[in-house]
């Protein structure tokens, strides 16, 4: 029989496997967008719509499939891109957490 010492390092082991995977950057490709709007714009220009909202405040998102990513980040030229790349396809790469990316690195799809 096995000590409640070694379950409970076994647990905090699996545990701590759990988080560090969950924490690793992954690469999603999908349309910019805004979170506001997600896969379906307001105005019949999508870039336009995308970044119209994001001067309103909301978020940039990220459309993969019928799943909307709110994409996070405070680094410039990340935001620029995105801003580029509003209503285009894009791979982003980032730490996801829930339904939010934390945006790392963005660049064109091929």
């Amino acid at each position: 029989m096995r000590s409640p010492k070694f379950s409970l390092i076994a647990l905090l082991f699996a545990a701590v496997m759990v988080v560090l995977a969950a924490a690793k950057p992954q690469t999603f490709t999908g349309e910019v967008s805004d979170s506001m709007c997600g896969a379906k714009h307001m105005m019949d220009n999508k870039a336009e719509c995308t970044r119209t909202c994001v001067n309103k405040g909301s978020n940039y998102a990220l459309v993969v499939g019928e799943k909307v990513y709110t994409l996070n980040t405070t680094d410039k030229a990340a935001l620029d891109k995105l801003n580029t790349l509003a209503g285009e396809q894009a791979k982003v790469t980032g730490t996801m957490s829930g339904d939010a990316i934390e945006v790392s690195k963005v660049s064109a799809a091929k």
